[in-house]
């Protein structure tokens, strides 16, 4: 859910992304929002300089790019290239894409 807000949304801030996520689901928290932000921008997914920029290389080799925890305390580490199939998927289930392939994904803040 996090994801899609950032993606879809133009979030200036973790605040900002805190307060369209509790409209969602009311039991999220900010230690939430704030622990994703600075996974996504350690792992160097984003960068919160203006802007928030996904990268999603197909090539990239990293092995733990994304770290998902979902609400049965289930966590999945995704590789990069695990990453970009999944963005990939997303996208394509949504009918945003059709037969293109993502390069990097940038959300204007």
């Amino acid at each position: 859910m996090l994801l899609d807000i950032i993606l879809e949304e133009n979030c200036s801030c973790c605040k900002e992304i805190y307060y369209r996520a509790s409209r969602i689901d009311p039991s999220i928290g900010t230690a939430t929002v704030y622990r994703m932000i600075n996974k996504l921008e350690e792992i160097g997914a984003i960068n919160r300089r203006n802007m928030y920029k996904v990268a999603c290389d197909p090539d990239c080799d990293l092995q733990n790019a994304c770290t998902v925890e979902l609400d049965d305390d289930t966590i999945k580490h995704l590789s990069a290239k695990n990453w970009n199939a999944v963005i990939q998927a997303g996208l394509k289930a949504c009918g945003y894409v059709e037969d293109q392939k993502v390069r990097n994904i940038t959300v204007q803040s």
